[in-house]
């Protein structure tokens, strides 16, 4: 079994865009299953759903829900009370690794945390998965946290120091992008739009819609 773990921003993007559509066909594709927990179920559907602005969007991942392309984390038959306990455990140490004159900078949300604690028991459950995550935190954090107390400084002007000096809970997760994402539907002929751009446009798209995607990295996707 192969597992697809989506955060909130990535189906925000998608929504945003007017591609939620692709998922349904991804999905077959991937030959796997699209999971959300409860906290990126929270900030997609049951927050915006009442909300004018946003309610279009949650109506359309809930249907994504209700018709089983997105399937919820409970599907997997994993135990609520270890996915709540994982993600309090990775929020505590992502959230006490860098400080400011003293005071800890506050660098990640708890949906994104529960897709990162869903990964680590599929991991100790031997089970292939990926996290589809535009946030450039999280993923710094997991992947370069050096380069993210460079990147928080010049965000804030101050001074950010890193405190913590152990990532080892933090290096053992997979990433991919709305922009990759979109990247595969396009060259499996998912995307039902015709002409030379087609492609340099969704990724555009994805990248101003929070996709943490650079323009050199825009540039090297086109050439493949």
């Amino acid at each position: 079994m192969k597992v697809l773990i989506f955060d909130s921003g990535a189906l925000i993007n998608l929504s945003m865009n007017g591609l939620l559509y692709v998922l349904q066909d991804l999905k077959k594709n991937f030959d796997g299953r699209f999971i959300i927990t409860e906290q990126v179920r929270y900030e997609t559907v049951d927050r915006p759903i009442g909300i004018q602005r946003f309610e279009f969007g949650a109506i359309q991942v809930k249907n994504l829900i209700d018709s089983g392309v997105i399937e919820m984390s409970s599907t997997l038959k994993i135990d609520n009370n270890e996915l709540k306990k994982r993600t309090k455990n990775l929020m505590d140490k992502a959230n006490h690794l860098m400080q400011v004159r003293g005071s800890w900078v506050h660098l990640v949300e708890e949906a994104e945390m529960s897709c990162l604690a869903l990964s680590s028991i599929l991991n100790d459950n031997k089970i292939d998965n990926i996290i589809a995550i535009d946030e450039r935190t999280t993923r710094s954090i997991c992947e370069n946290p050096e380069n993210l107390e460079r990147m928080m400084s010049e965000k804030i002007h101050q001074n950010v120091h890193l405190i913590e000096e152990d990532y080892t809970e933090f290096l053992k997760f997979k990433f991919i992008r709305s922009s990759e994402l979109l990247f595969v539907a396009y060259k499996k002929g998912i995307i039902k739009l015709s002409g030379a751009n087609v492609l340099e446009a969704l990724l555009y798209a994805t990248k101003y819609h929070g996709s943490s995607i650079s323009f050199e990295e825009i540039n090297n996707l086109k050439k493949m």
